[in-house]
């Protein structure tokens, strides 16, 4: 497939069609999507237990303190788990959809392109979870530990509701926080910002990364805190990045 890429970059291989075979492709494409949505979130909620035990790990003690205190909190969390996890899971089978709907208009040169863009975001989302999962949730829950011991209080419970909430949240947003350098590279890639521009902006690009952490994180400031200096780490190697583009380290 690369080949075929490389060796007609600007070869389309869809003839234009009516408007009503656009429409039916569109109508499959949103069929095709949300049955793949409603079969990955069925199988994310069945997979509850499992999905626990790991969710449960950044908490310590093998997440002893996680105690659910209502009627409801089975229930809540299955749905937690299936909406969260159905959307993740049903995420390839979504943009595949998404792909065969705009490939035949795009030209190889496009395809190739966009393909690498979705494995290297993939692979850098997949890089912000592992971050938050490993490193950022264990220092949370500690601090927090840490300052409810300093103040007095006795944590023997934590809601399962409140956790779980969390920890979704951080795991998805430093996922798409890790976006942050492959969409300056691209930008950079097309001219539309400079590696100079990016320097100059260095200061005011510090206080958006604090700012744009007290929305992407839960409302406290220690998961705030260790959103936006990675947040400020990965735009230093986006300027990086598309300095090395400049220079001519990257190939168009």
């Amino acid at each position: 497939m690369a080949i075929e890429f490389i060796k007609n970059p600007d070869e389309r291989n869809d003839p234009p069609q009516p408007l009503m075979v656009h429409l039916l492709a569109l109508r499959d494409m949103l069929i095709f999507g949300a049955g793949a949505w409603i079969i990955c979130a069925i199988i994310a909620g069945c997979a509850t237990p499992w999905v626990m035990a790991w969710l449960k790990s950044p908490a310590g003690e093998d997440g002893k303190l996680l105690q659910g205190l209502d009627l409801t909190s089975g229930v809540s969390t299955i749905i937690s788990i299936a909406g969260w996890g159905g959307t993740a899971l049903a995420f390839p089978f979504i943009v595949y959809a998404l792909l065969r709907f705009v490939f035949p208009a795009l030209t190889n040169r496009e395809k190739f392109v966009l393909l690498s863009i979705l494995v290297v975001g993939t692979g850098f989302f997949l890089g912000g979870v592992s971050v938050a999962y490993a490193k950022t949730l264990p220092m949370v829950v500690a601090a927090f530990q840490t300052i409810n011991a300093w103040v007095g209080f006795d944590m023997e419970i934590l809601r399962i509701e409140n956790y779980i909430s969390i920890v979704l949240k951080t795991i998805i947003a430093f996922g798409l926080v890790f976006q942050l350098p492959l969409i300056i590279f691209v930008l950079g890639w097309f001219g539309v910002v400079s590696s100079k521009a990016l320097r100059e902006k260095r200061r005011i690009a510090i206080v958006l990364s604090f700012f744009l952490a007290m929305f992407l994180t839960p409302p406290d400031p220690m998961s705030q805190l260790f959103m936006a200096v990675p947040l400020c780490l990965l735009y230093e190697v986006s300027i990086w990045a598309v300095w090395l583009k400049e220079k001519g380290s990257f190939r168009k």
